[in-house]
Order: structure tokens, then sequence, then C-alpha cells
């Protein structure tokens, strides 16, 4: 059999095992590139790059969230949809630990916990994202109406504008 020239990740082996149509997109990951690295690179709209953020609840349970590149989440409106104080980033031990994922290369598929999945709804609404494909430098290409037969997302409506630096 020929060696696939991308990771096999736990991330492509649950869309292999559950028959997704995906496209790999590799590119030179760069330490705080983000979003707007992997979409320059990728040469695709920053929007359809979708971030993959692990957050907790005041109470310490994690979830993600799945967020446009050309945005952030509003963490206040994200815990009043979720009906808890308050909701901040895990740090990267955290994510890491209930991922199996390194951040940067953070995938909702295949995470070694089951957590839940906010998704903003805009993003179901783009003809293809670009998500972590469970590898620095490792984008995967789906529709994003795959998202809802491989993880029990949640759609919400946090997303507000990317403050420039």
């Amino acid at each position: 059999m020929e060696k696939p020239d991308y990771p096999v990740t736990p991330a492509v082996r649950l869309l292999r095992g559950k028959n997704v149509d995906f496209a790999p997109r590799l590119y030179a990951y760069e330490d705080h590139g983000g979003t707007t690295r992997a979409a320059a690179e990728l040469n695709v709209p920053e929007h359809a790059v979708i971030k993959t953020l692990v957050m907790e609840t005041e109470q310490k349970k994690s979830l993600i969230v799945l967020m446009h590149g050309d945005r952030e989440v509003s963490t206040k409106q994200l815990a009043r949809a979720l009906g808890v104080k308050t909701v901040s980033p895990c740090d990267a031990a955290t994510a890491q630990r209930h991922t199996g994922y390194m951040v940067g290369g953070i995938s909702p598929f295949g995470t070694r916990a089951k957590l839940p999945v906010y998704v903003e709804r805009t993003i179901l609404a783009l003809p293809e994202i670009y998500i972590n494909g469970g590898k620095r430098g490792f984008l995967i290409a789906i529709n994003p109406h795959d998202l809802r037969s491989l993880l029990a997302v949640t759609e919400v409506d946090v997303a507000i504008a990317r403050e420039l630096n």
C-alpha cells in the first residue's frame, strides 16, 4: 500500500472510518502564525479556516468551540448560551490532555476525551471549510455539514470581530 503524503492522525482515521470525503492540505506551520498564516499559505479565505478552541467553564468542564479564523469567541455570549458564569480558554497542557493533540494542531475529530462541541452557526453556511487534521501545518478541507454527522455539534452565535494587534 502506498504511504499517504499527509499525516495519518486519529482525525484522519475517524474520517476514513466514516467514509467522509476530505482533502488534505499541508502548509509550513509557524508558531503564532494562526489562521492568517494558514489561509495565506493555502490561498483560501481566512473566514473558511476554522479554529478548534478548547475552553472550560468555571467548574473546569472542558468543551470545544469551532470558530471562523477571522473572528474571536465572545466568552460572555458563550457563557450565557451555556448557562454558566464564565468560559475561558484552557491552558495548553489541559487542551492536550483532553484532545491528545498539541496546541496549533488540535482537531475536533478523534479527540482523546469526548468533549461537547459548539460550532459558530455561520460556519455551516460555508461551501467548504479548512479545519485542523490533528497536526501542526495540516488542515483538511471538508463540507461543513460533515461536522453534524461526525460530531454532536451545538450551534451558537458567539462570533465577534477579531481585534487587530
